[in-house]
C-alpha cells in the first residue's frame, strides 16, 4: 500500500470533480429503455427529442449533441469564426486554457486573451479596446466567448447584459461556454422563477451555448451546442469532421434527458453542500477559503502544506485535486456525511501538523 492509498475501513468521498459522477439507479434504467436510432443519418428519437428539448430550455432555433463540451466549444467557435478571424475571451477560460488551443490548431482562429476579475469578468473597457478595426493588418474580431459559472462564480444578469450588448453593437457574435450552465442558472433566481425560466434567461443574451450534462447533472457523457438552425448546420458540419458523429447514441442522450428532468433543481443540495464544506473550513488556521457560492470551493494552504493534505486526505477516502491550492467540487454523489468526513480528516491534519512549522519558517512562507 503506497501512501495515496485510502485505508480500507475509510469511505471514499470523491471531490474531485462534478465529473466523477455515476448515473443513478432511474437513469439507467432510462437509457436501457431509450428507443435507438442511427444519429448520424438523423434519425435516432431519443437524440432528437434531447436536442429539441435543451433547445426549447435555451430559447433557441436548435441544438447538436455532442460527445464532449470541449468539441461542443471548439464547434461553436468554428461555425462563428473562419480562417484569420478572432474571439476574445477571458485568459483562464475554459475554451482557451484548457482546451488544447483547438481553436487556433484546427480553426485557424486567433484567441485574444484577456485578463478576468475574481469572479471571471472582463472589464468592458478591455472588450471594447481589444476590438481590432477593420484594417488587413488585424485578424478579423467576430466572437466574443464568455463562461458561467467561472471557478464556481454565477457572472451576475448586469455583466451578461452589459458585456453582450457591448459586442452586438461593435458587430461581434457571442457564445456561452455553459459546462455549469445550470448551476448559474439555479445560483441566479432574479433570472427566473424556476431554474429552466432562469437558464433560458441567460441564454438568451448570447447567440449560441454550450450545455454540459456529465457535470453537475450526472449523465456519463454528453454537452449540447444550442443556436440558430444555420449555426446549428454548420456546427453539424464541423462535429462530422471532428469525429462526433455517433451512432445509436441515444442511450447517452436518454441520460441527458432524465438529467433534465430530474436533476436541475437539486443542484441547489450540491450548492449548500459546498457552502457547509466552505464554512468548515473557514475556521482552520491555516486555511483560505474561496467561492463557495455554487457547487465549487478553493482552498489556499499555507506553508506549502497543500500536497501534504492532498495526501493525508486521500490515505482517509477524500479525494480532492490541486498543486498550490486546493479544489473540492461538490456534486450528487456526495452527501452531508461525506462533507462532514472531509471537514474532520481536514481538522486532523492541521491538529497533528499544529507546531510541525517553526515560527520563523511560517513568517516566511507565501500564503498561496
Amino acid at each position: 500500500m503506497n501512501d495515496m492509498t485510502p485505508k480500507s475501513s475509510a469511505p471514499v468521498v470523491d471531490l474531485r470533480s462534478d465529473t466523477v459522477t455515476q448515473p443513478t439507479p432511474a437513469m439507467r434504467a432510462a437509457m436501457l429503455a431509450a428507443p435507438l436510432g442511427d444519429d448520424v443519418f438523423g434519425d435516432d428519437p431519443s437524440v432528437n427529442a434531447l436536442q429539441a428539448r435543451i433547445a426549447d430550455i435555451t430559447g433557441k432555433e436548435a441544438a447538436l449533441f455532442m460527445p464532449t463540451g470541449t468539441q461542443s466549444n471548439l464547434c461553436a467557435l468554428m461555425s462563428h469564426c473562419q480562417r484569420g478571424d478572432e474571439y476574445i475571451v477571458g485568459q483562464l477560460a475554459h475554451t482557451y486554457r484548457y482546451e488544447a488551443g483547438g481553436a487556433a490548431v484546427l480553426g485557424s482562429i486567433q484567441p485574444q486573451p484577456l485578463t478576468q476579475g475574481a469572479s471571471g469578468e472582463m472589464q468592458l473597457a478591455d472588450i471594447a479596446a481589444a476590438i481590432k478595426p477593420d484594417d488587413i493588418h488585424f485578424a478579423r474580431t467576430r466572437l466574443l466567448c464568455l463562461e458561467n459559472t467561472w471557478n464556481g462564480h454565477p457572472m451576475t444578469l448586469a455583466y451578461l447584459a452589459q458585456a453582450t450588448a457591448l459586442a452586438r453593437e461593435r458587430g461581434l457574435a457571442t457564445h456561452l461556454d455553459g459546462a455549469r450552465f445550470f448551476n448559474a442558472a439555479v445560483a441566479t433566481p432574479e433570472a427566473g422563477a424556476s431554474a429552466h425560466a432562469a437558464a433560458r434567461h441567460i441564454a438568451s443574451y448570447f447567440d449560441s451555448v454550450s450545455v454540459c450534462f456529465s457535470k453537475g447533472l450526472g449523465a456519463p457523457v454528453g454537452s449540447a451546442l444550442c443556436g440558430s438552425r444555420d449555426l446549428i448546420s454548420r456546427a453539424l458540419r464541423w462535429r462530422k469532421m471532428l469525429g462526433g458523429g455517433m451512432r445509436q447514441s441515444g442511450m447517452l442522450a436518454a441520460a441527458a434527458s432524465h438529467a433534465l428532468d430530474h436533476h436541475v433543481e437539486r443542484l441547489a443540495q450540491d450548492h449548500a453542500l459546498a457552502q457547509r464544506l466552505a464554512a468548515g473550513l473557514a475556521g482552520i488556521d491555516g486555511l483560505s477559503v474561496r467561492s463557495a457560492q455554487t457547487n465549487i470551493v478553493f482552498v489556499d494552504v499555507a506553508d506549502g502544506r497543500g500536497p501534504a493534505l492532498l495526501a493525508h486526505l486521500a490515505l482517509h477516502g477524500v479525494l480532492a485535486t490541486g498543486l498550490i491550492g486546493l479544489r473540492f467540487v461538490t456534486h450528487l454523489n456526495v452527501d452531508e456525511a461525506g462533507i462532514d468526513h472531509a471537514l474532520a480528516c481536514t481538522h486532523e491534519f492541521f491538529e497533528t501538523q499544529a507546531g510541525a512549522v517553526s515560527p520563523a519558517t511560517a513568517a516566511g512562507s507565501a500564503v498561496y
